[in-house]
């Protein structure tokens, strides 16, 4: 990105970057489990909350049968969809950090592996719906987007939005391969859940340890 454009419209992921949607999610993992009478494979942990739903059934069920993970899927979103969402809390400083951003112009935007019905439901919850011009997940279209980086690439496309003023900020690596599948300059959430490994990110990858950090004298830097 060239020094000389100056970014006017920032990417968010949701969970682990704007959320700590680890109460929720969990409290879900162990509903759809317990109604279907299955012991967990694996600690339910924050550590698993990122990749999409039916692949982390899979991995805490110790299936791949695609009935009992579809059976599984629609209890988890059974409860999530009317009680489970609003589990979900906020990261230190993300309000403050969304309501600057709002206030010096920068349009913003969401694109989430979660669920496009839950995120709205959450969006709505937290009173923040106003701050995003679109919200994208991995089932906005059908069939569903195969990835991030293929939704990122739709919604740029969308919204008519210029690469070189924009950027997306994720808490995992796939989110910084995604950034830089569309030439996206990625903003890296160390508050998430998997911290990145400075030693192992890539330098043009720009590390925040605070949603403080995006700022430079009070401007997006």
């Amino acid at each position: 990105m060239s020094p000389h454009s100056p970014i006017n419209t920032l990417i968010f992921d949701l969970d682990g970057t704007l959320i700590d949607s680890s109460p929720s999610i969990l409290a879900g993992f162990s509903a759809a489990l317990q109604a279907h009478k299955i012991a967990p494979k694996c600690a339910l942990t924050a550590a698993l909350i990122g990749p999409p739903l039916k692949i982390t059934l899979g991995t805490i069920s110790g299936s791949q049968d695609d009935s009992l993970l579809e059976s599984l899927a629609t209890s988890f979103k059974a409860y999530y969809d009317t009680e489970g969402y609003r589990l979900s809390g906020v990261f230190p400083g993300i309000p403050e950090m969304l309501s600057q951003l709002h206030q010096q112009g920068i349009t913003l935007h969401i694109a989430t592996n979660k669920r496009i019905h839950p995120t709205r439901l959450i969006l709505d919850h937290l009173g923040w719906s106003a701050f995003f011009s679109s919200v994208y997940g991995l089932d906005s279209v059908n069939p569903a987007f195969a990835n991030k980086g293929q939704m990122i690439r739709q919604q740029l496309i969308d919204q008519k939005i210029a690469l070189d003023r924009a950027a997306y900020l994720g808490d995992r690596p796939e989110d910084g391969q995604a950034a830089d599948a569309n030439n996206l300059l990625f903003y890296g959430a160390q508050w998430g859940y998997a911290p990145f490994s400075e030693a192992d990110t890539p330098k043009h990858w720009k590390l925040l340890h605070r949603p403080q950090d995006l700022f430079l004298n009070g401007r997006l830097h």
